[in-house]
């Protein structure tokens, strides 16, 4: 992709309320993204394309008057931050198979080149780890990195960190995926690890510049997580971890999911055992993990896929009207009730209890705020 066409990739990834569902339509419907910045936003034409409520509309056309495109990848070139989009080769393959895959990834270190040449498993975990889940941790790492794979999580305190550790103590690679900007690294003490990772793999996330990290942020991020991964381990996590989140996009994506035992007595353990009785694969060393993915690849990963997509086509066919409309508008990025009722036409009370019902059927999540996004 030419530099200039780039550059309007990086504005329109700026803008908060252009998430990549909406980015993606935007990419289908103009011949560039230098003429959809252009082009006029407050027609029916783009409110339509983009499903905009009024209030979404006004907050877009705010942000975007206040965006310099060429002062934008200046900012990328100065702090040495490269940029890949969903449009270019070098984009992971594994990663596009995924449900609103992130339009544009911000890096630094190796990352199109170590994706291209080996696989990911992802291992999450409980931030608050105890001393035996830190250990478990680190070592299964060590030992997935010795055996030729790219170690994934979210660089996070506890499990997250040990993973990134074991790998680079093996001399292996490793990939941190953040919530927030790559000028914004939380948590602060993990600066020095952030460092070593980009040596040895990549520090990626689709969030621009100045991004702070925000609640909201990390189920996108973990998406992501999971997408990158044949499958995703979880050392610890308590019965409502967000850790477990990214066990629920794994599945979604038609990945495995493998899950560490550990006391009946630790609050620790209650995730974990919870995804075994569900049917992950228990593991007591990292062997367990290789013999479920050897001989794992693309076509299997793309059987799977395929077969969660029908499950979900017999799932949708069940649904009632209003319930198959909120999700028409429902997607990864967070919607206010308000606004879902504003696109949808229904009143606020037919909007909650639509909504309550696709939370029970476990098709949407609120995370905060009355906001709500797809899973």
């Amino acid at each position: 992709m030419d530099r200039q066409e780039l550059k309007y990739w990086i504005a329109w990834n700026k803008i908060k309320e252009i998430g990549p569902v909406r980015f993606s339509r935007l990419v289908k419907h103009f011949s560039s993204l230098e003429e959809a910045w252009r082009n006029n936003m407050n027609t029916s034409e783009i409110k339509k394309l983009l499903h905009l409520g009024e209030e979404t509309l006004n907050r877009i056309e705010v942000e975007k008057r206040e965006i310099n495109p060429e002062q934008e990848w200046d900012l990328l070139e100065k702090r040495n931050i490269k940029v890949i989009t969903i449009q270019e080769d070098d984009y992971p393959a594994i990663l596009k198979n995924i449900y609103s895959p992130p339009p544009v990834i911000y890096y630094q270190g190796d990352f199109p080149a170590i994706m291209k040449n080996a696989c990911g498993l992802a291992i999450v975990g409980s931030r608050k780890a105890t001393y035996y889940g830190r250990k478990v941790a680190r070592e299964i790492a060590g030992e997935l990195a010795r055996s030729g794979y790219i170690v994934i999580s979210g660089l996070a305190k506890g499990i997250d960190t040990n993973a990134h550790l074991g790998a680079l103590e093996s001399q292996g690679l490793t990939i941190a995926v953040l919530g927030c900007g790559l000028d914004c690294i939380y948590p602060s003490e993990n600066r020095a690890l952030t460092r070593r990772i980009m040596e040895n793999g990549a520090v990626i996330t689709e969030f621009p510049l100045f991004t702070k990290p925000e609640k909201n942020n990390f189920p996108r991020r973990n998406r992501i997580i999971s997408g990158l991964s044949l499958g995703t381990l979880v050392v610890e996590a308590a019965a409502k971890s967000g850790a477990l989140i990214t066990t629920d996009y794994a599945l979604e994506q038609g990945r495995e999911v493998f899950a560490i035992p550990g006391s009946i007595y630790s609050f620790l353990s209650a995730g974990c055992h919870n995804l075994i009785k569900q049917g992950a694969k228990l593991v007591n060393n990292y062997q367990d993990i290789l013999e479920e993915l050897e001989g794992e690849g693309t076509d299997l990963t793309k059987n799977r896929v395929a077969d969660s997509t029908k499950e979900d086509l017999v799932l949708l066919r069940e649904l009632t009207d209003h319930e198959k409309r909120l999700l028409h508008y429902i997607s990864i990025e967070p919607l206010h009730i308000d606004e879902i009722a504003e696109l949808a036409t229904l009143s606020y009370s037919e909007v909650s209890e639509v909504l309550l019902s696709l939370e029970l059927k476990n098709l949407i999540r609120e995370i905060e705020g009355k906001r709500y996004i797809s899973i």
